[in-house]
C-alpha cells in the first residue's frame, strides 16, 4: 500500500492526523470537492525546477504558483514546472501526481505558500487520488522544514 510510508513516519513522530477516502479525483479542485474540504486548506504539490534541482511547491488548491515571483525569491536563474516524466521516478511509493508534501522523505526541497500559514489544519493528496491525509499545519511545519515564502496567488477558476 503507497501510503503505508507516509503513516509510519506520522506515527513514528507522534502526530495525530485522519485519513480521508473519496471517490477518484485528479485535480485540487476536484479533490477538495470529493472530500467536502475548502480549497484553501487542501494543500498541492507541484514539482519545479530551480536551477535544473527537483523542489516541491506547496500552495493551497484554489491558488497559482507565480514562477517570477518564486525565481525571484530562491534568486535562481531558471524555475519552471517539472513534467511527470521528471519527476514520476523520484515516487516510486505513490500514484504519478499524488505525492504528499513530504519532500525530506524523498530529499526534496520544500517551499510552502505563506497563505498556507493561516490554516489551522491541511489536507493533502497521501500518495493516491482517493486518499488524503489531514493534520495541523504546525505539525507539518515541524516534520517538513520548508521554507516559508510567498510565491502564490488565488485563482478565480
Amino acid at each position: 500500500m503507497p501510503i503505508k510510508k507516509l503513516k509510519e513516519f506520522l506515527d513514528g513522530k507522534n502526530v495525530k492526523y485522519i485519513s480521508i477516502k473519496h471517490s477518484s479525483a485528479y485535480t485540487a479542485q476536484e479533490i477538495a470537492a470529493s472530500a467536502h474540504i475548502p480549497g484553501k486548506e487542501l494543500a498541492k504539490t507541484v514539482m519545479i525546477k530551480i536551477d535544473g534541482k527537483m523542489a516541491m511547491a506547496i500552495l493551497p488548491a484554489s491558488y497559482k504558483i507565480d514562477i517570477k515571483l518564486l525565481q525571484e525569491i530562491t534568486g535562481a536563474a531558471n524555475v519552471r514546472l517539472a513534467g511527470e516524466t521528471e519527476f514520476k521516478d523520484k515516487f516510486p511509493d505513490c500514484e504519478v501526481g499524488a505525492m504528499p508534501p513530504f519532500g525530506n522523505l524523498y530529499n526534496i526541497e520544500v517551499f510552502v505558500a505563506r497563505s498556507l500559514e493561516d490554516d489551522e489544519e491541511i489536507a493533502f493528496n497521501a500518495c493516491s487520488h482517493t486518499e488524503l491525509i489531514k493534520l495541523s499545519f504546525k505539525d507539518f511545519k515541524r516534520l517538513v522544514n520548508p521554507k516559508i515564502v510567498e510565491f502564490a496567488y488565488h485563482s478565480k477558476i
